[in-house]
């Protein structure tokens, strides 16, 4: 075996929000080089030499390049910013061209029907850092990361895949304007992030595509009566999400009075809700409350607000710091020291669990060098 180490240089550094979650993965594997004669005889010599290929164990008896590329897009998936990254998309498009995206879109939609949105998640996104223009690769990753943070995990799990599935939907949407399916699950991202406005936007795009459709059916020589019915199904649908949205979107419209330093018209807005007990739940309602009573003085009204958001989101950072200014400015130490410290263990827990996810990822790059 070779001992060079000629990587190619890794191009863009990609922002990978979920990878410290996906590494782990690749305890399976080992990873060690190709002879040189190999490398030569098949002509891999310039993209391999000195580049280790992952393999299992299992691999060892029947190893075939098909095999290799399959591992090599496992890691990539797992690792979006691995080191030999771009040797393994070149040896990939080498031997089976863009088309083995389409493989790899493929084998996601089999495990994610099992429910392992993980494996998923990792086939689908080295499906699209083969081929970036690959929509169906960021429309099926888009929903696997969806459904994974549906079925719970640690807080920082849950935000990130939430931040994957909403890019990856917006990309689908930009790159394919007339894929209905896109802009649902868009719409669909866009609430579970609390983002109102714009999910009302998105179902209402969603619908007009989905009426457009339908028309188009209707008016075809023999229209399919299935598809016709679940067209109408998906239309009422997305006009009831619509309509549910008036209210979260009218919230969202007191948000930004609060941010555009509007602070009576957000406190009109958002007090018409805080007795509703659907909306006892919306921590920054609560959070916006506070914030508009500490800008025209009204202390005890803002210590209260600010009171509620933590017993609905106990470790919220935001309001414990409003906390911790509010009562230093009225003088009233003890109180202020109280949230300062919850604030420190909060502070200190997520440094653990980044530290924690940082040498996991470091241990298992460390098994290359």
């Amino acid at each position: 075996m070779s001992n060079k180490k000629q990587s190619m240089k890794l191009g863009n550094h990609i922002n990978d929000r979920i990878g410290e979650f996906l590494v782990g993965h690749l305890d399976s594997y080992i990873f060690d080089e190709l002879s040189d004669d190999f490398l030569k005889k098949n002509g891999f010599f310039e993209i391999l030499s000195g580049v280790p290929v992952p393999v299992r164990k299992d691999d060892m008896v029947n190893l075939s390049i098909k095999k290799i590329c399959i591992n090599m897009a496992f890691v990539i998936g797992c690792d979006a910013n691995f080191r030999y990254r771009d040797n393994y998309i070149e040896f990939i498009k080498l031997n089976y061209g863009l088309d083995f995206g389409m493989y790899l879109v493929q084998e996601g939609v089999d495990v994610a029907e099992k429910n392992d949105f993980d494996y998923a998640c990792i086939m689908f996104r080295a499906a699209f850092l083969i081929n970036p223009e690959n929509v169906d690769a960021i429309y099926c990753y888009g929903r696997a990361c969806a459904d994974a943070y549906q079925k719970g995990g640690s807080e920082a799990f849950v935000g990130a895949f939430k931040a994957e599935a909403i890019e990856a939907f917006e990309k689908t949407t930009l790159k394919r304007p007339d894929f209905k399916e896109g802009f649902y699950y868009l719409g669909y991202a866009y609430m579970n992030l609390g983002l109102y406005i714009k999910a009302k936007l998105t179902f209402e795009e969603f619908k007009t595509l989905a009426e457009k459709e339908l028309a188009e059916l209707s008016n075809s020589d023999e229209p399919d009566a299935e598809t016709k019915e679940d067209l109408m199904s998906v239309i009422k649908e997305a006009e009831d999400w619509i309509s549910q949205l008036e209210e979260p979107v009218k919230i969202e419209e007191g948000y930004n009075m609060v941010m555009s330093g509007r602070y009576s018209e957000g406190i009109e807005i958002l007090s018409q809700y805080t007795g509703r007990e659907e909306y006892k739940t919306f921590w920054p309602m609560w959070y916006y409350l506070g914030v508009a009573y500490k800008e025209i003085d009204m202390q005890d009204m803002a210590e209260a607000a600010f009171i509620s958001v933590l017993r609905v989101s106990p470790s919220n950072l935001y309001a414990m710091e409003e906390l911790v200014h509010l009562y230093k400015s009225q003088g009233r130490s003890d109180m202020a020291e109280k949230y300062e410290n919850k604030i420190a263990i909060v502070q200190e827990n997520i440094e653990k669990d980044r530290s924690d996810a940082k040498e996991m990822k470091s241990q298992d790059k460390n098994t290359l060098s």
